[in-house]
């Protein structure tokens, strides 16, 4: 029962230490780059499900975006340093990072198509959005 106990003080003692430092879960997690993924990808996501456009996409970037029903209930999933030999189309486009897109927009199908995987281009202003992978939903 000893080492449950703690186990558990030690969990609360590293939530205790994000709260108080302003540090995320996500950081302690990711990282701080990889924290910056997801919540880049979280505003990207708010913009697009509004029907609104978005100010994080690359200037020269040639994305589908889709609508705005393919990201509505949609969320951020685990961010990634780009590879290469997975994502053959997108290497041109020299993005540094990849996040796959988690959830479902109410009412989907199979032979549906969401938006799977967003992938960012490294800037002096930060991160932008350069391509957008789409996947069918299996039945």
């Amino acid at each position: 029962m000893k080492p449950l106990r703690a186990l558990a003080l030690a969990g609360f003692a590293t939530v205790c230490a994000v709260a108080v430092s302003g540090c995320s879960v996500d950081a302690l997690i990711w990282g701080n780059d990889g924290a910056q993924v997801i919540q880049t990808t979280e505003n990207l996501i708010k913009d697009l499900a509004s029907g609104g456009t978005s100010d994080l996409v690359c200037e020269d970037a040639e994305a589908d975006l889709g609508t705005a029903k393919d990201w509505e209930g949609r969320s951020a999933g685990e961010p990634e340093r780009f590879v290469a030999g997975y994502w053959d189309e997108q290497v041109p486009l020299d993005p540094q990072w990849s996040i796959n897109v988690e959830g479902l927009p109410e009412g989907a199908t199979p032979g549906d198509r969401h938006p799977g995987d967003v992938f960012y281009r490294e800037t002096d202003d930060g991160l932008c959005v350069i391509d957008v992978a789409w996947s069918t939903l299996l039945g």
